[in-house]
């Protein structure tokens, strides 16, 4: 599977955005889909992550209560709403898959990455 993230950018703290990954091939649905970060100087970080269906979703305590990851099957896309940004989100996000039902551990596939700059 390909994936190709979009939607980083730069957002004043407080702000919005909304990250999106497309994937291709046929077996999209069948994967768990997972939202990294890495920030300069910082090792890449899980912060979300979805099963194939939704019914495992897990988020990083960094994130809890702000970002939201969904998925829209039909279409093979991931997305992550990400409110209340602050400096401290600022990274390039990457999202990747895997072809199993957990959410932690190793993940099969990776997008390039769309970088999210959050002012101050």
């Amino acid at each position: 599977v390909q994936l190709q993230a979009s939607g980083g950018g730069l957002v004043q703290a407080g702000g919005s955005l909304r990250l999106s990954c497309a994937a291709s091939g046929r077996t999209f649905s069948s994967y768990t889909m997972g939202w990294f970060r890495q920030a300069l100087g910082n090792e890449r970080e899980i912060i979300a992550a979805i099963t194939w269906n939704g019914g495992i979703i897990y988020y990083a305590d960094s994130v809890k209560g702000r970002f939201t990851i969904s998925r829209d099957n039909a279409k093979s896309t991931v997305y992550l709403q990400m409110n209340s940004l602050k400096p401290e989100d600022t990274a390039v996000y990457y999202c990747a898959a895997r072809s199993d039902s957990f959410t932690r551990g190793k993940y099969d596939y990776w997008g390039q990455g769309t970088q999210v700059t959050v002012s101050s």
